[in-house]
C-alpha cells in the first residue's frame, strides 16, 4: 500500500470514528431532554430548572 493511501485511510477512519462518537452523544443528549422537557432551563425564566430533576 502506498504511504499516501495509508495516510488518507487513517485520516478517514479517524474522522468516521469521531463523527460516530459525536452522533451517539448527540442522540443521548436529545433523548435526555425529550424524556424530561420540564427540566430544561429556559433563557428568560425567573426560576432555574426544577430542583427535582
Amino acid at each position: 500500500m502506498i504511504a499516501i493511501t495509508q495516510k488518507r485511510l487513517a485520516i478517514a477512519g479517524a474522522v468516521a470514528a469521531v463523527s460516530l462518537f459525536v452522533a451517539a452523544n448527540a442522540q443521548f443528549i436529545a433523548a435526555a431532554f425529550r424524556s424530561q422537557p420540564a427540566c430544561v432551563a429556559v433563557a428568560d425564566a425567573a426560576v432555574p430548572a426544577k430542583r427535582t430533576c
